[in-house]
């Protein structure tokens, strides 16, 4: 790319940031610096959901090459080369729709990129003239997406590798984790009295989401929602057929084995059953942990939230299968799973902080 085409599409990027930080200034929150780490966290959990809607409309690739479209700010300046790719492919991951959603989703992750910049240079400015928190939190953040940047790049070129597609998607997750921390360190401590054992539950719950969302994650990127296409059952049986060893070979091209053959569809059929069944360790971990919090002080909201969303996770996720993957319900299932690593990141802060 041009030097004009990459401070173009900078620019684009701190409009998009311009708007949040607008809303920060001018809000009557005393507590600025807080309000700009819920605001980033939100929009992390809004960008979650767009990656997941720019992979489910297959347009990963509408922009082949990194970090511009073609060589350009935007796609309406790569109009030619678009164009003359969906000529010789109009089935192709290559059109302008695809290309506009693929840059839609750069520009915003430069959005937020910028605002944790800003959350960094922030932290260390309060800690140099004031003292107290610590900036490595912000600045850890801020390493955090400089790193899902790189995974960002390497997602399209290396063609939608499942592997690099799943790792970034954890790395959004884990990002959201970080700024969710961050911003309920800026508030005051919750006094919740649950049982000790609560907080290691906690920890355990929020490991089994992470690995459920991975596995998640996989089964979306191997493109393996329909290979069950039956609930409660799959293909009939509650057991199938199933190529565990295909399945989880982790570094292969997209719909490939390592040897570059085609993936056999029993393949995918392991990696959703495999998701499919690792949902029952999730609901009973959720459940030892709601049973300690429930009526514990401080976390009753959580916890009712926390029961509420498990809830709308099971009814998306089955009705992706019922109803063959709608894109709404799809996307909403990406969303919520982020969301649920997001108020058991709240508890489990809670549950540290009150001892």
């Amino acid at each position: 790319m041009t030097v004009e085409a990459l401070l173009l599409l900078a620019l684009k990027g701190a409009l998009v940031a311009a708007v949040p930080l607008a809303y920060v200034r001018y809000s009557r929150d005393p507590h600025k610096f807080r309000k700009l780490a819920w605001v980033t966290a939100f929009l992390t959990l809004d960008l979650i959901m767009f990656g997941s809607f720019t992979r489910l409309t297959d347009s990963g690739l509408g922009c082949p090459d990194w970090p511009g479209c073609y060589g350009h700010s935007n796609p309406l300046s790569a109009g030619e080369p678009i164009r003359a790719a969906e000529t010789a492919l109009p089935s192709g991951p290559v059109t302008m729709t695809k290309a506009w959603i693929e840059m839609a989703h750069r520009y915003f992750a430069m959005g937020v990129g910028l605002l944790i910049i800003i959350l960094a240079v922030q932290s260390w400015t309060r800690w140099r003239r004031e003292g107290g928190r610590s900036p490595w939190l912000a600045t850890g953040a801020l390493a955090w997406v400089i790193g899902q940047g790189a995974f960002g790049a390497l997602t399209v070129t290396m063609k939608l590798q499942p592997v690099i597609v799943t790792i970034h998607l954890l790395g959004g997750v884990g990002l959201l984790a970080l700024l969710v921390w961050l911003a309920l360190r800026e508030g005051e401590v919750v006094h919740v009295r649950a049982p000790a054992s609560a907080t290691r539950l906690a920890v355990l719950a929020l490991a089994v989401v992470v690995l459920q969302i991975a596995l998640g994650g996989w089964v979306s990127t191997n493109y393996a929602v329909m290979a069950c296409p039956d609930f409660p059952l799959c293909q009939g049986q509650l057991v199938p057929t199933m190529d565990f060893a295909h399945a989880f070979t982790l570094w292969r091209p997209l719909g490939m084995t390592s040897d570059g053959e085609a993936i056999p569809f029993q393949s995918l059929v392991a990696i959703h059953w495999t998701h499919r069944l690792f949902a029952v360790v999730v609901i009973l971990a959720l459940g030892a942990l709601l049973w300690q919090v429930w009526s514990a002080p401080g976390l009753k909201g959580l916890a009712r939230a926390l029961l509420v969303l498990v809830l709308l996770q099971f009814a998306t996720g089955m009705s992706n299968v019922v109803l063959q993957w709608p894109l709404l319900l799809a996307v909403a299932h990406s969303g919520g799973a982020a969301l649920l690593v997001a108020l058991l990141v709240a508890v489990t802060y809670r549950l540290r902080a009150d001892r």
